[in-house]
């Protein structure tokens, strides 16, 4: 790999941005493809297709076949919230690879009892995401689960700012729209409140507290794994 190459490969990889390194199997050149901009490339739809599965592998090109190397930074997600569904998702989440953050103010609830061997942040959103949680990004999900706008309200700010890939609010119809002027009234508009998944998860018929956050988590891996639209960041 050229020196030029794997310079850029771990920028990206430090600014937790993906990218697609092309190699041409018949004369072995390479390039990198930043995530910015696979929609303007000539393979747009294969290099949709594998980022969306964060898989390397080999395909087929007008050129002939090409290997593609996928570099995606690994997914995290935060929780507002430690509440029953949170524990839930606690057990489910190290399954499917995602680093689990749970932040709640409320130390009645964030104890290490509860929530054993999990990355737990009792601090107000503002204050942890201003500390001892890294910085939200276009890799992390977040599921507000409070009920509490004091909780729950900045830190779905915070994740709309960033452009967190997933955006889920617990609630009914009726909180969700009272969220919505309260976003609005904030500043945020139409669309980017939007973004915001409520009521949050698949709709499954979920019941119980593991049943809903089954659902949350599929929610987020149906959007994870969702190929780039062209002409869609």
């Amino acid at each position: 790999m050229r020196a030029d190459i794997l310079a850029a490969l771990n920028e990206e990889r430090a600014a937790r941005r993906a990218a697609i390194l092309v190699t041409s199997i018949p004369d072995g050149a390479q390039r990198l493809v930043r995530e910015a901009d696979i929609a303007a490339d000539p393979l747009s739809d294969l290099l949709g297709k594998h980022l969306a599965s964060g898989k390397s592998g080999l395909v087929e090109t007008t050129e002939g076949s090409a290997f593609l190397t996928v570099q995606v930074p690994p997914v995290r997600l935060v929780v507002i919230g430690a509440v029953h569904i949170s524990q839930a998702m606690a057990r489910m989440a190290a399954a499917l690879d995602l680093a689990l953050t749970v932040v709640d103010p409320r130390s009645a609830f964030a104890t290490p009892e509860r929530f054993p061997e999990i990355d737990l942040v009792a601090e107000w959103p503002d204050a942890a995401f201003a500390g001892p949680v890294p910085p939200l990004d276009r890799y992390c999900a977040l599921a507000a689960l409070t009920h509490d706008p004091k909780i729950d309200d900045p830190a779905l700010m915070a994740a709309l700012k960033a452009g967190c890939f997933y955006i889920g609010a617990l609630g009914s119809r009726k909180t969700h729209a009272a969220r919505v002027g309260r976003l609005t009234q904030s500043g945020f508009s139409e669309t980017e409140i939007g973004q915001i998944h409520a009521p949050i998860g698949l709709a499954i018929g979920a019941v119980s507290p593991a049943e809903i956050a089954l659902a949350i988590l599929s929610e987020i891996v149906a959007e994870l794994r969702r190929a780039p639209r062209p002409g869609v960041a």
